[in-house]
């Protein structure tokens, strides 16, 4: 197979982004790969790591120019799916940090152990095993 590069990468408002940053590590075993703030010491734009992933967020801004009306997390259609090897120990780590778990683990009849958690301000994250890049 050969070597694929992510070129879509999940953009995130939050309303605290600074408590989205440490949640996302403690819950999510997320890495950060930057974290760029503002004057004010707000992050404006930050990158984590999620295994070969990356996902972006930043502080949520009236004024910005992905301002407007404030995220809505459980009105949105949108959800994040993360590839990882261990589904059962990732549910434990979410679950003791207080992530909602939304749904249990399940084995999918296509293969894969996943499950699906929201975040401190509501979205819907899966994980599991299924990698739409692996060979079939």
């Amino acid at each position: 197979m050969q070597d694929i590069r992510p070129n879509i990468f999940p953009a995130l408002r939050y309303r605290d982004a600074e408590a989205a940053l440490q949640w996302l590590q403690a819950a999510f075993g997320a890495e950060p790969k930057a974290v760029h703030r503002g004057e004010d010491g707000r992050i404006q734009h930050a990158e984590l790591r999620l295994g070969d992933g990356l996902v972006m967020f930043g502080q949520h801004s009236e004024e910005g120019w992905l301002g407007g009306e404030a995220p809505r997390p459980l009105a949105s259609t949108v959800s994040l799916y993360v590839v990882i090897a261990d589904p059962d120990g990732h549910c434990a780590r979410a679950r003791s940090a207080g992530a909602k778990i939304v749904r249990e683990l399940v084995d999918q009849p296509y293969g894969s152990r996943e499950y699906s958690a929201r975040d401190l301000e509501g979205n819907l994250w899966s994980f599991g095993t299924y990698d739409p890049y692996a060979e079939t």
